[in-house]
């Protein structure tokens, strides 16, 4: 079972960045789309940017042309960069495969808050 650990959350205002790091255990992490996913308090977990294990990459409409998803398959590592975030990205991130049915088990996440 591989097991994911996100990084890179934090407080940051309107309009900054953030960059967060996803860590994954295993051998075979190049094979699979990951993606990142955020949970904002009282809402379900939704697809933020996913990444083919080619590099192809795909973003909710909220946030395309703001955050930008990319992948280090020697390192096990999936990067979501942050800009000009607004107080609505507020939520937790997680990473997983892009392919939700066949998730792994959910790593703890990593809290993201903008605002001023």
């Amino acid at each position: 079972q591989v097991q994911l650990a996100e990084s890179g959350g934090g407080l940051v205002q309107p309009g900054g960045s953030l960059r967060l790091s996803c860590a994954a255990s295993g051998s075979r992490f190049s094979i699979f789309a990951m993606a990142w996913y955020r949970q904002a308090p009282g809402k379900q977990r939704e697809l933020v940017a996913s990444i083919t294990s080619r590099g192809i990459t795909n973003y909710a409409d909220s946030v395309k042309g703001r955050f930008t998803i990319s992948r280090d398959n020697a390192k096990n590592t999936v990067y979501l960069q942050m800009n000009t975030l607004k107080p609505e990205d507020t939520a937790v991130y997680y990473c997983n495969r892009a392919d939700r049915v066949l998730a792994w088990s959910w790593g703890q996440g990593t809290q993201v808050t903008v605002s001023s």
